[in-house]
């Protein structure tokens, strides 16, 4: 059995579930063993991005994104399931981190700021 820790946005969207969602959340994640992340199945995913090893569980109508730190997993994000900053992120879109801790998701907005990006190096 891991240590559970949570980053700030992941601490921010458990606050704001209600308590039998919380504790469905933090049972799926805290249940994992050594054996579930070294061979993911299909209720785990496994994926790299900046250099760190990324896992992926669903707890209801969340995904979350997490690493292992020694004995220990850190929740990085909680995200709701079927967003553009869900999709973004397992997607390895260029995404900052400002992006996926909005509560309200703009595909727009991101579609914008991609424009402007690459009229900067125009």
């Amino acid at each position: 059995m891991f240590q559970l820790n949570f980053s700030e946005q992941s601490m921010q969207e458990l606050n704001k579930l209600d308590t039998l969602s919380q504790m469905e959340v933090i049972e799926v994640v805290s249940s994992l063993t050594r054996k579930q992340l070294d061979h993911p199945d299909d209720s785990i995913g496994r994926f790299h991005r900046a250099g760190k090893t990324f896992y992926r569980v669903r707890a209801g109508d969340f995904r979350i994104y997490f690493e292992e730190q020694g004995d220990a997993l850190l929740a990085h994000y909680i995200l709701h399931r079927n967003t553009f900053a869900d999709f973004a992120f397992r997607s390895k879109l260029p995404v900052t981190e400002e992006f996926l801790v909005e509560r309200e998701d703009s595909f727009w907005q991101y579609l914008e700021s991609l424009r402007h990006r690459e009229e900067k190096t125009d």
